[in-house]
Parts: C-alpha cells; sequence; structure tokens
C-alpha cells in the first residue's frame, strides 16, 4: 500500500467517526452520549492527519528542484527498494471505514441480552415510600431492588409501568423486559431484565411498556422473589432517546 493509500485511508475513518457522531445520532448505539465530544475529536484529528500526510507526500514526490530529485533517486539506488510501501494488512483498515460510512452495525438488543446474566442487583438499605400514581413508572432496576430486597413489601398489589425491550426465550411462556446499560461503550454493556408474563408475543427488540403486577413467588422482599410481572397492557414505544440507561423514558 502506498503513502498515498494510508492518508487516504485516514481520511475515510475521520470522514466516518463525524458521519455517525456529528452528522446522524449512529453513535449513540455503540457509547454514551457523553463520549460524542470525543469521537467528534478523534474525526477531526483523523481528517487533518490525513490531509496533511496527502500534502507532504505530494511535496515529497513532486520537490520541484533537481537536488531534491537527485537525493530521491541516490536514496532508491542505495537501497534497491521502496520504504513507501505498507504493509497489506492496512488494508483491513479499509473495513471500518467503509462501515460507518454506508452501513451502521445495529444497536446493542436482544442478541446481546439473551446471551449473558442479569446485571448484579445493587445492594439497597433503606427505601422511600412509593408515590400513590397508579401504575407507577418505575425502572427496572428499582423494581429488582423492590422485589429482592424491600421488606416492607410496598410494591405488592401495586401497578407498575416499565418501560424496556422485548427478549424472548424461556419454557415457561414468558419473555423478558429488557434494558442495556453503557457504562462507556458497547464493550462493557450490561442488562437488566424483568421477566413478563402475558401479553402479546411481540418480535425481539421491539420496545414497549408494559403495566402489571408483581408476579407472587417466593418471599417478597428476599432473594427468592422472582423479577418478574404479570402483564395487563403490553404497548408499542419508540425507542427512548436515552435507550441505554436504565432510567424513566425520555421524550
Amino acid at each position: 500500500m502506498k503513502r498515498i493509500m494510508q492518508a487516504a485511508l485516514l481520511v475515510l475513518c475521520g470522514l466516518g467517526l463525524l458521519h455517525v457522531s456529528l452528522c446522524t445520532d449512529l453513535c449513540l448505539r455503540y457509547v454514551k452520549e457523553g463520549m460524542r465530544p470525543l469521537l467528534i475529536a478523534s474525526g477531526i484529528v483523523l481528517l487533518i492527519l490525513g490531509v496533511a500526510g496527502a500534502v507532504r507526500d505530494r511535496v515529497r514526490d513532486h520537490p520541484g528542484e533537481d537536488q531534491g530529485q537527485g537525493k530521491e533517486q541516490g536514496h532508491e539506488h542505495g537501497h534497491g527498494h521502496d520504504h513507501s510501501a505498507l504493509p497489506r494488512v492496512a488494508w483491513l483498515l479499509l473495513l471500518p471505514a467503509l462501515s460507518l460510512l454506508c452501513y451502521a452495525p445495529p444497536a446493542l438488543g436482544a442478541y446481546t441480552a439473551s446471551r449473558q446474566p442479569a446485571k448484579p442487583v445493587t445492594h439497597t438499605q433503606d427505601f422511600d415510600p412509593l408515590p400513590r400514581t397508579s401504575p407507577l413508572p418505575m425502572t427496572l432496576s428499582d423494581f429488582t431492588s423492590r422485589v429482592r430486597q424491600d421488606r416492607r413489601q410496598a410494591i405488592r398489589g401495586r401497578g407498575i409501568r416499565l418501560v424496556g425491550f422485548v427478549t424472548p426465550g424461556g419454557r415457561d411462556g414468558g419473555w423478558d423486559l429488557t434494558r442495556i446499560i453503557l457504562n462507556c461503550c458497547a464493550a462493557d454493556a450490561q442488562s437488566v431484565k424483568v421477566r413478563v408474563y402475558g401479553g402479546p408475543a411481540l418480535p425481539a427488540n421491539t420496545w414497549v411498556a408494559v403495566t402489571g403486577t408483581w408476579h407472587p413467588g417466593g418471599e417478597l422482599g428476599t432473594a427468592s422473589a422472582p423479577v418478574a410481572l404479570d402483564a395487563r397492557t403490553v404497548t408499542k414505544v419508540a425507542r427512548p432517546s436515552n435507550g441505554y440507561q436504565d432510567a424513566l423514558p425520555l421524550g
């Protein structure tokens, strides 16, 4: 690979990063919102490096002076090969560059969640009283903590509203309502799941709002209680803008 192609690949990578982070929201499929400025800066740096490399090589190839040409010819005759070539493996850079520009991989979803265990529950000692709202909007993590740790059993009989995407699976006739959480990027993704019984069988990765009540089993407020919901209604919703957070949905 000639050095001019190296510069072209740097430019393509830079344009790809700017495309997914500055021109669209595609970067939010793979990183948290707070990482967007760093991606934009990286794209600009790669673009500048690629353009600077192309300009440098053009000047080097056309110095406009006999002295410079003589030095270059003497260098080639002295060593018998051209140092401007790069390893063929460098062509592999073309794949991610074109991917960012032409086909961005889909967001993490049911495929990832079905192949990893649920995120461990954070230990909570004290729980605030629940509002009287019905159905009560909750995050999947809050619901899990209440089921497994709230000795007051405040959610018993309460109407609950949860939002996540569908992860099919299991032989008990249920499916998992899921959220994927990113601490930084897709590489450290963790999933939070609530088992849902009842409602229509919707395709994987469908975002839904589920209202229902806790599915009885074990002793509520202890580790024996199932993190599950008996669904009363299951309604399709748009993917929230904070889809990679286990938070109440934003508009």
